[in-house]
Parts: C-alpha cells; structure tokens; sequence
C-alpha cells in the first residue's frame, strides 16, 4: 500500500501538477523498464477524466514522464475534450497516450458524446482530445455505425 501511495504521488507531479489518483487491488512496478502494472478493479482518475479497467499499464521514458497508458479487460471510461464535449463508452483496450493527448480505443468500442447526442460503434476510435476529433474504423464484417439523436418536428415544439 505503501509503494502504491508514492507511486501515486510521483505521477501526480508528473502530470502537470493535476491530481491524479489510481486505485486497484495490485502494484508492480520495474524501474528499469520503466513499466509499472495496476490489476484488479483500477480506477484512474485525471480532473474531469476517469477510465476503469482490469488491468492499466504505464510506460513512462528515462525523465520518468508518462508516455504511455493501456488499459485492458472490462475498460470504461469518461473524458472530457478541450472544448467541453464530454465522452462515455466502453471498449476491450484503450491506450493513452498523454503527449498528443489521444485515446486510441480498440475492440467492441461503443462511445458515446453526451452533451451532443452523439454515438460512434465500431473496431477501432481513436479521439484527439485537444482538437476534438474522432476517428473510427470498422472491420469488413461490422461497419463504423454513427447515431445522431434528431429531434422529430412534433417534438421540437
């Protein structure tokens, strides 16, 4: 518990000087690697951010700062976009990474834009968060579906 308090506490100064908070039920960490793994239930929290998943794996460079986040098993999450739109889904992988601040989600990917109506199924998002733009793909089987919510005339009065 310990390790995982500092731990905590070293990537929160990395961060930009905003909090960020891991929960899981496991810690390892190789500091010759620079690989630190989070199992079990982990819940990571970043301001208006949250991503839950089995298991989260950070990959951070020699100056020990973030470039890497994959989250594996059960992933959902929540983000907010530079410009306000606020995103909900679920996927079988998501990665992060913090530098270009995108999220690449993979498998089953079903995200939601709240506050627009918006809904985008398909293999493979990827979700530039400073631009806010979303990128999809589908697989030959499955294509990339897009749900628009538009109100009918009856009920824009």
């Amino acid at each position: 518990m310990k390790n995982i308090i500092l731990f905590t506490l070293f990537l929160t100064s990395l961060l930009n000087a905003e909090d960020l908070k891991i929960k899981a039920n496991s810690f390892k960490a190789d500091e010759n690697t620079g690989i630190s793994v989070f199992s079990g239930d982990v819940n990571v929290v970043k301001k208006n951010d949250e991503l839950n998943a089995s298991e989260v794996t950070i990959y951070v460079d020699k100056e020990n700062q973030p470039t890497k986040f994959v989250a594996i098993g059960k992933v959902s999450f929540n983000i907010e976009t530079k410009q306000g739109a606020i995103y909900k889904g679920q996927a079988g992988k998501v990665i992060y990474l913090p530098n270009e601040k995108e999220y690449h989600f993979f498998k089953n990917v079903h995200l939601k834009q709240v506050n627009e109506k918006k809904e985008i199924i398909g293999e493979e998002v990827v979700l530039k968060t400073t631009e806010g733009k979303a990128y999809a793909k589908g697989v030959k089987s499955e294509p990339v579906i897009m749900i628009f919510n538009i109100p009918d005339e009856e009920e824009k009065e």
